[in-house]
C-alpha cells in the first residue's frame, strides 16, 4: 500500500471551531515513518500535502491553518546562540513545527546558566550547548532537523552555514557579533531578528537588509564601543531572555508565513519590572 494510502487509511476527524479536520496521532506518524523508511519529517510533509495536520500541531491550526504549517515545515531558520535567548527560540520553533534549524554556539554550559538556559542542568554542566539543543530537540519533535556546530561566529562559516536560510537570529550577547551577524545576513539577503536582554529589560527588532538596523540602537561609530552593554551590569534572570524570545519566534512566525507586522524600522522594548512595554520608531514618526 502507498504512503499516501496509509496516511488515509491512519488519519481520523475531528472538529475545530466546528470545522472537521482530519488528523494524524503522534504514535501513527513514528511509525509509518520506520514502516516506510522515512524521517517524521517527510510524514508530516505528506500528511499536509494530504490536507491531513499532524496531531502535534492541533493547537497552531487557528493561526496557521494547514497551508501555513506546510510552509513552517519547509523552512529553515539559522540562530546564533544555544544558551538563555536562544535555548528558548529553539524549543519553541521546534514546537511550533519550523522543519529545519541550523544553530551555532562555541560554548558549554557552566554553572551560572542554570537560571535561565532552558537546557542547562545539573547533569550537563561542561557540555556543549548545541549538542544538549540536540538532544532536546529529537525528543520534543523528531520531525525537525537540527544542524548544530560548536563553532564561533565567523563570516565565512556563518555565509556557509546560514546560506539557504530564510532568516537568522540573534541570540548573541555582545554587540561585535551581532553586528557580524547583522552584516552576514545582509550579504545573504535574509532578514535577522535581533533579541537583547539586561535585568528586567528587554528589546526585539527585524531587520531586513537595507534597513540601518542596529546602527539605530548601538553607538557603533564612537572610537571605543563596549562590547557588552546591560546584560553583565543588570544581570540575566530567569524570565526575561523567555520573553525576548517568545517575541523573536512570533517575529520568525510571521515571515515565514508572511503574515502580520514585523517590527521592522522600529524597536520593541519593554521593562517588566515596571510593566512597560513602548515601541520605538526609527522612521521619525
Amino acid at each position: 500500500m502507498k504512503l499516501e494510502e496509509v496516511l488515509k487509511k491512519n488519519s481520523e476527524k475531528v472538529k475545530i471551531a466546528g470545522k472537521e479536520v482530519k488528523i494524524l496521532a503522534v504514535n501513527k506518524e513514528l511509525e509509518l515513518a520506520e514502516q516506510f523508511n522515512v524521517g517524521p519529517r517527510a510524514i508530516q510533509i505528506k500528511s499536509l500535502e494530504l490536507d491531513i495536520l499532524p496531531a502535534r500541531y492541533l493547537r497552531n491550526y487557528g493561526t496557521t491553518g494547514i497551508s501555513g504549517q506546510l510552509k513552517l515545515l519547509k523552512a529553515k531558520v539559522g540562530i546564533v546562540g544555544a544558551g538563555g535567548l536562544g535555548g528558548f527560540l529553539i524549543e519553541l520553533l521546534t514546537r511550533m513545527g519550523v522543519g529545519e534549524l541550523v544553530v551555532l554556539d562555541k560554548d558549554i554550559f557552566e554553572d551560572n546558566n542554570l537560571n535561565r538556559q532552558i537546557f542547562s542542568r545539573e547533569n550537563n554542566l561542561g557540555r556543549s550547548k548545541v549538542g544538549a539543543a540536540a538532544q532536546r530537540v529529537k525528543t520534543v519533535n523528531s520531525g525537525v532537523l537540527f544542524s548544530g556546530v560548536k563553532v564561533e561566529l565567523r563570516e565565512k562559516n556563518g555565509i556557509d552555514f546560514f546560506a539557504g536560510c530564510e532568516v537568522v537570529c540573534d541570540a548573541l550577547d555582545n554587540l561585535s557579533s551581532r553586528l557580524l551577524l547583522q552584516e552576514i545576513s545582509r550579504k545573504l539577503k535574509i532578514p535577522m531578528v535581533h533579541g537583547a536582554i539586561g535585568g528586567y529589560c528587554g528589546q526585539v527588532m527585524t531587520i531586513f537588509p537595507g534597513d540601518r538596523g542596529l546602527e539605530e540602537i548601538y553607538p557603533i561609530h564612537q572610537e571605543k564601543i563596549p562590547d557588552k552593554f546591560s546584560e553583565e551590569e543588570l544581570g540575566n534572570p530567569s524570565a526575561t531572555p523567555a520573553m525576548v524570545a517568545a517575541w523573536q519566534a512570533q517575529e520568525v512566525v510571521k515571515i515565514i508565513l508572511g503574515e502580520g507586522e514585523l517590527i521592522r524600522n522600529r524597536m520593541l522594548f519593554f521593562d517588566a519590572r515596571l510593566g512597560l512595554v513602548e515601541m520605538i520608531r526609527f522612521d521619525g514618526t
